[in-house]
Formats: C-alpha cells, structure tokens, sequence
C-alpha cells in the first residue's frame, strides 16, 4: 500500500506567527484556507493584498491543549447527530466560552504584540478567522466564523484572536462539519490580522454566475463604505453582470446608509446624503477592471472564485477569496467548442453521484459515449442539435416524455449558442442509423421467450463466474458485459417496449381527438403481465402476510435496527423461521435491487434486508390478507372495464367499426407489452448483482493481503484501476481517500437536467398558463385527482406511510414500488412520461406529476395536497 507522503503534520509549536507574505496554499495546515489563499494571491503580480500576520494553528493548540476537558468535550460533540439543534447548541456554547474565557499564553501574545509593534501599535487592523476546514474546493464554511473589523490597540486584537479561536464551534460550523463528515480534530482556527482598509466602495465578485453556474459571466455587487454592510443585508447593493469584457446588466440600489468604521475602533452605520444615495458604487470601468482581476485569480487558483474586494485609494484590495462550491463540475472538452449535455440521472431517476467503479460499471453496460461530471453522467447531445435532420426528431421525442428537457434545449438553441461546424452531420452522439424500429402484432410467447433467455444467461453467468478468481475474474466480468449488452439492447426487446411505448401514444393521441378522452392509456397499463416491478411491490404483500399472525416477529423487527443481520435475528423469535423463509425467498427474487441500483457500489436489499423493514412493517399494519392478489385483480378488472367503455364508444362513432379494431388492437399491444418495459433493467442490475459478490469476494483477498484497507473501498475504483490493483497487489491509498472525499463533495451537488460547457445550468420550464392560482406545474403521467396528506420522504428506508398518503420525494427508482401499494397519489421533482415511477403509477392506478421542481422543499410534511394527475398539477390546501 502506497504511504500518504502529503499526510498532514503536526503544527510545529515555536511557529506561533507568520508574516502573510510567508503564506502560500502549502500552508493551510498551519494558517487555514483564507490566509492561504491571500497569501497566496499576494504574490501575484497586479493583485493588492492588505498587509498584515497571521496567528498559525500552533497558537491554536497550545491554548487548547490547556482548556480543560477539551478533548472530552469533542468526543460528546462528535458524537451528536447534525439533527441535534439543541444539544449542539448547549455543546457548542460551552466549548466556545472554555476556549474564549482562558487566557492567551505568555508566548503567545508576545509573538502577536510583536508583530503589531513592526506594523504599528496604535493602527486599525481587521481580525479574521482562517480555519483548515475553511474555503476549500468542496466545503468553504462561507460564514461560518467570525471577522471583526477596525480593531484599535494591541489588548482589543488578543481579545478579538480569542473570539475567532471560539468561533470554531459556534453551531452552525459544527452542525455543518458534522454534515460533511468532518473530524473536529481535524479542523483548527488561524487567525488573520491585517492592516485596516478604510474604503470608498465594497463587495463581492463571482466569477461565474451564482445563479446560473455560467462560467464565462462575472456577477459584482457593491456598496458604499466597509462590505460588512452586504454580508449583514441592512442596505441594497448595485448588482452588475459582465459577459465578453461588457456590462451586459446593471441595477444601481437606493443606498440610504453605509457602514464604516468608527473612531477609536469597530464600526457604525452613517447616513448617506441625500444625492449620493442613487450614485452607483462603481463606474462601468470599475466594474471591468475588477472583472479582469477576478479572471486573474481564478486563473491562479485554478477554478471560479468568490471574492470580497474593496476600493481605497483608486485601487481594487482583495482581503477574502474562496472557491464557488456550489457550481456543478463541467464534462471536460478539448476542442474548444461549445457543447450541450442531457443528464443520465433525470432518464433513470437517479440523480445522485455514483461511485467511480459504478460510473466505470454503468458507461460499460451501454455503448453510447458518456461524459462524466461531479460524480453524474451526461449524453453530449450538441451532434444532434448541429444536425437539422436529427434534431427535430431529437426533441420532439424528448419533448413528449419530458418536456422540460426539451424547453430547456430549445433555450440553448433560441439563443444561437450552439453553431454547427461547416458540414458537420450527426456524430457518434447522434440517434441511430436507419427507422425506428415498426410496431409488431401482440405476442405473449415473444415475451415470455425474452424473459427465459435472460434468465438462463443469469444462471450461466452465476455458474460460471463461481470459479473464477484474481486477474482471470476482472477479465471475465470484462467479457461477459457483452452479454449484458447483448441482452439490455437486444432488437427485439426494443421492438416490444418501442410498440408498447408507440400504442400508448396513439391511444392517447386518437382517444382525446375522438372521444376527449384524457390519458386513456394510464387506466388500460393496471396490473399488465409481465412486469416486474410492479410485481415486486405486490410480494412484499405477501411477505407482510407470513409475518402478520406472529406478534413477536413484529415486535423485533419494530425494535431492529439499520443492521444487516435482520434474517439471522429471526432466527430465534417465535414464527420467525416463517418469516425469515418469506423474506429470504422474496430476497432471492428482488434481493438485487436497492435505491440507485444503476450503481454497483449501492447496498443491495439482499445486503442490507433492514432496508425493507419499514415498508414491511407499514404493509403489516394497513393491509389485511391477500392484499397483494386482490389488488393486482382489482386493477385488471378497472383495465377491463375502461377497454369495453372506450371500445364501445368508438363503436358508436362514423366509421366506429374500423376504429374499434385498430384501437382493440393497439391495447392488445399496449397490455402485452408495456410490462417488459421493466425487464431489461431488471436483467441488468441482476448480473451487477452476480458481479458485485465476486468482486467483493476478491476485494475480501486483497484487504487479508494488506493490498486494500477495506474491502469497500473497489468502490472508489475504476475497473480498469481496480483490474490493475488485483494483478499488482498495489493500491494507491491517496487516489483512494482523494476520490472518498471528492465522492463526499458531489453528494451535496445538485445535478442539472441540461449543462453546457461554459457551465449554464438549465432547469426548463412548462410555459403553461391554464392552471389554478399558486399551483405548483409538472408533467401529468398518470391520471386521476386526489386529496391527501403529503409524506415527503427523502430516504425509503425511513418510509412511514399510511394508506391515503400522498408520496412526495425527489425521485423515484423500482426500489420504491414496494411503497406504491399504499400511497393515494405520487408526486416528484424528476421524471419523465416513460420513466419507471410513472409506468408503476400508472400500473397501480395512482395519480401522479412528476418533474415538479423544487416539490420537497415547497411542499411541508403532513400538509394537505390535491395531486391533479389528468392535467398535471399539485395544489396545497393547507
């Protein structure tokens, strides 16, 4: 195992204070990440940088070291759940009074009266925090300790060193590190003092657009005096945008007050006369010229900045800069063009990062080029946008499964953003050669053919990849995704769901203009054969039914915990052997999914069964005894019944005669078909089932071998990296922490549906003005109306449902069709007409709108909603 030559080390204690123009990026450890950066910055040619010291990390600890019961008190803190308001507070106020109460040492304050006495005793200077956990390129704690400006005398600095040493625990920076996983050990507080600016203008700069993510435009605001008045909020500030070296916007504020400092130290608010109030804070060349500087440092830097700046003099002084963490990564591009991506996350309802050998996993299962991008994966799709012949085609297809993708790439395209190169056709990225593939005639047998020859191949595999071991395992996992791709894309299972995809259109295309039948096809798809999914969901009916009549299964599995020993618990409960039979061969039939399954390194419920406690404990409560078979009937006699009302209203129509049989045959083709739709990646995350136990048998050898330190950790690998490591019996223990790390970054990142390459995010928009006042739009995918309590639940495993509820989450996969049996209606932030959440509702006879943006935050817990499934709207009641 390779050693971490870059490991921190401890602060050396003699270097209690350093001058800032000592301080660069490799110091973070002893000044923290601002002082760092200005530092830094300080050697750039044309870049002013107030002078001033800085108090290391080493004065930090001595002063801790001597706080008693310090270490202790970290220990009760870290142990405390992020949740935990109250007693973080309690916490975090009694460690902040410890460290601000005791005294500077001797040593301490003389070094720092020192360096005030060669910059000047009696000058004002400006006291900031500069922690280790602080402006880093995933976490910058923006805010999260303290800044005293205009501090007068050296007593008033030690005081206000002290209060930045205790802000290191004030809540909100221990409830964010306990967010983020951060060790308090780790995090330790330099303080920066620099010579006071007394400034005609302040603000903050972005070098790429805090709204949009666009990189190539630069965003200013600006106030009059010290910036303190912009962070605080008590004035408007002008706001000015830049994009190709010209103000593009600008809005000048009604500046009433300024903030600036007071005589004899801090600072006070002061009345801005009366014409002064509407003069903008910069002229336009101001505005540039600090455009310009801002380019400068992100340059030097290496990635878009967040910087305060001030005006003193006729000159820009720089005295903060961070990284922007919230922009989401851009897909790298060497040909300097611009480029327009479509994220896979939003078409398989999986949005959040994947682990690298998961992304490695995935890209290999499917021969379309992908792009990689903040832990996500994205389709370049700019061939086809370039190409007239395709892009039409193109987008009206994405347009009827989501049609917020489509308004979204129809922006890029209004704005001329994306230009075609001279004679540039429909590349690699393009859509395939030749027709789509024709509708074929109902046929069951082609079905259950498809289903057989998956399941064989599923079985060879699983005898097969038994023997292998070592270098010959990866090689042949590596062969065999040819037959998963054989299978996933295999003609004529595409011919089946194309034809069940395609009917439902004309059902619903035919059936509004013949009969003003809305969405038809939703009632005709209940309970189909043949899928899955939707069958998964209806076993777990049955499970709760072995389950039910043993009251002491149900009292342990109330009183289990997230652990994954939940089968062999059963073992000595009475009636848990039924139960653990009942769970055991539902695992054996499901047991390969979990939410995200398209990421081989998720726990599998067959890994991790605690996962469907809830959901099975939910299902004890509100159903009663086969639940699950009536259902499935109840939804195949609704799906009758609309077939023979709509029939027989065709029937009645001129020419009803002929309509009636092609719409009778396009249900037969719907009914047939449309539940294979589910197969294919129901296949496909079974083999990455067979692959993850072997992988993970092998990872098990080479943690026994000292290669790995935990057998997890293949997860952060690459296939190929991880093929490397197993024939070498090396791993690089950086590459792996570095990737942990970035992996924990881009868990807080939000991917967008559409990226461009200058970084844009768009989120498209409905363009619908037919809805209620305050209702919130989405995308009707399954019809019908109904009222109910919303349940926002981010995590499946913490489900708490009753029937009548109405499910309110992020996204959906076919790991939460189990709880599709109880909600009244669903609701989604993400999703399309054909994505796996809708085709369930619409099997399952729930109304549903998916891609509603922003449903779990606007929508509260418990609060009463109407779900309009038919046309595409939530309403909130109260």
């Amino acid at each position: 195992m390779d050693v971490d030559s870059g490991a921190a080390t401890a602060v050396s204690s003699d270097r209690l204070v350093l001058d800032l123009e000592q301080v660069d990026r490799s110091r973070v450890a002893e000044v923290g990440g601002k002082a760092a950066h200005l530092g830094e910055l300080a050697r750039v040619a044309g870049v002013e940088v107030p002078t001033g010291f800085c108090v290391t990390t080493g004065a930090f600890a001595r002063v801790t070291a001597q706080v008693p019961s310090f270490e202790d008190r970290l220990d009760r803190l870290s142990a405390l759940d992020p949740d935990d308001r109250d007693t973080i507070a309690a916490l975090s106020a009694e460690i902040r009074g410890a460290v601000a109460g005791h005294p500077v040492p001797d040593d301490v304050a003389a070094a720092v009266t020192g360096s005030l006495t060669r910059a000047g005793r009696d000058a004002a200077y400006a006291v900031r925090s500069s922690a280790t956990a602080e402006d880093l390129p995933t976490a910058s704690f923006a805010g999260q300790q303290d800044t005293y400006l205009n501090v007068v005398g050296p007593e008033a600095v030690l005081d206000r060193v002290r209060s930045c040493w205790a802000s290191l625990f004030t809540e909100r920076a221990v409830a964010y590190r306990l967010r983020r996983g951060i060790d308090h050990r780790t995090a330790r507080m330099a303080v920066l003092v620099q010579q006071m600016v007394a400034p005609d203008s302040s603000g903050v700069l972005f070098t790429a657009d805090p709204v949009t993510s666009n990189r190539t435009v630069t965003s200013v605001e600006a106030v009059l005096g010290l910036g303190e008045a912009l962070v605080s909020g008590v004035v408007n500030a002008d706001g000015y945008t830049v994009r190709d070296g010209e103000v593009v916007d600008r809005v000048v504020a009604v500046k009433e007050r300024a903030v600036v400092a007071a005589p004899g130290g801090g600072t006070r608010q002061q009345t801005v006369e009366s014409d002064q109030q509407r003069r903008p804070a910069l002229t336009d060349a101001q505005v540039l010229e600090l455009a310009v500087l801002g380019r400068r440092i992100e340059a030097h830097l290496g990635r878009p900045q967040d910087i305060e700046w001030c005006l003193a003099e006729g000159g820009f002084r720089i005295v903060q800069s961070r990284p922007i963490t919230t922009l989401f990564p851009v897909p790298p591009a060497e040909d300097g063009r611009g480029h327009v991506y479509v994220s896979v996350g939003h078409q398989q309802m999986m949005t959040d990062a994947m682990t690298p050998l998961g992304l490695s996993v995935w890209q290999m299962s499917t021969p379309r080029p992908m792009s990689e991008a903040g832990g996500r994966l994205f389709v370049d799709v700019t061939p086809i946008l370039t190409a007239p012949a395709a892009r039409e085609g193109f987008l009206n297809v994405a347009g009827r499964s989501d049609p917020l993708l489509r308004d979204a790439l129809q922006t890029v395209l209004d704005r001329g953003d994306i230009v075609p190169a001279p004679g540039e056709e429909a590349g690699p990225g393009g859509p395939p050669a030749g027709d789509p593939p024709a509708m074929i005639d109902a046929d069951p047998d082609l079905v259950e053919e498809l289903i057989d020859r998956s399941r064989a191949s599923l079985a060879a595999l699983a005898r097969d990849i038994a023997t292998q071991h070592g270098t010959e395992l990866l090689d042949f996992i590596l062969e065999d995704f040819g037959e998963l791709r054989r299978l996933l894309f295999d003609p004529r299972g595409a011919q089946v769901f194309t034809t069940a995809m395609d009917a439902a259109w004309w059902l619903g295309e035919h059936l509004h203009a013949w009969l003003g039948e809305e969405n038809a096809a939703d009632t005709l798809t209940q309970s189909v054969p043949n899928n899955v999914t939707s069958e998964m969901g209806l076993a777990l009916l049955d499970v709760a039914d072995a389950i039910r009549p043993h009251p002491q299964v149900v009292a342990f599995l109330r009183a289990a915990g997230d652990g994954d020993d939940v089968l062999d618990g059963l073992a000595g409960v009475e009636g848990g052997g039924e139960a653990r039979d009942a769970l055991h061969a539902y695992l054996e039939r499901y047991g390969m999914r979990c939410v995200g399954e398209i990421d081989i390194g998720r726990p599998r419920w067959s890994e991790r069964p605690a996962a469907l406690v809830p959901v099975i404990l939910g299902n004890v409560e509100n159903f009663e005894a086969g639940a699950g078979r009536r259902r499935f009937d109840q939804g195949r006699h609704e799906a009758w019944a609309k077939e023979q009302e709509l029939l027989r209203r065709v029937r009645a129509l001129p020419d009803g005669e002929a309509k009636a049989v092609e719409t009778k045959v396009m249900i037969d083709r719907l009914r047939t078909f449309i539940g294979y739709r589910e197969y294919p990646k129901f296949g496909m995350v079974s083999r990455y089932l067979v692959y993850k136990r072997a992988l993970l048998r092998e990872a098990e050898r080479l943690v026994t071998d000292g290669v790995l330190r935990d057998r997890d950790d293949i997860f952060l690998l690459r296939f190929a990296e991880l093929h490397d490591v197993v024939r070498t019996g090396r791993a690089d223990d950086r590459l792996i922490r570095e990737r942990r790390e970035a992996l924990d970054g881009y868990r807080t990142l939000t991917p967008p549906r559409v990226l461009t390459s200058d970084g844009e995010a768009l989120s498209g928009a409905y363009r619908r003005d037919d809805l209620p006042a305050d209702a919130l739009v989405g995308l009707a995918v399954s019809t019908g109306t109904v009222e109910g309590r919303a349940r926002v639940v981010a995590d499946l495993a913490e489900a708490d449902l009753e029937p009548g509820d109405i499910l309110v989450t992020a996204f959906t996969d076919p790991s939460w069709s189990p709880v599709f049996v109880t909600v009244e209606a669903l609701v989604t932030e993400v999703g399309g007409l054909m994505t796996h959440g809708a085709v369930i509702a619409r099997e399952y006879g729930l109304p549903a709108v998916v891609g509603v943006a922003g449903a779990t935050r606007l929508i509260r817990d418990g609060q009463r909603i109407r779900v309009n499934g038919t046309s595409g709207y939530v309403e909130i009641l109260r």
